[in-house]
């Protein structure tokens, strides 16, 4: 049986190239981090989504 061991952080968020995907790292709320893989024409697609809702300064 494996430890129970505290979190204590769980890292930045971070983008990184693994083969023909993408894979993002989400740290979340409350512990734990979301791990999407996607492709290109997906990624593309979320930063499309995503620069019309984030406001810069």
């Amino acid at each position: 049986m494996a430890a129970m061991k505290p979190r204590t952080g769980d890292g930045p968020l971070e983008a990184v190239k693994e083969g023909r995907v993408i894979v993002v790292r989400v740290p979340l709320e409350g512990g734990g981090r979301l791990v999407v893989s996607v492709n290109d024409e997906e990624a593309a697609a979320l930063h499309k989504a995503l620069s019309g809702v984030v406001v810069t300064a």
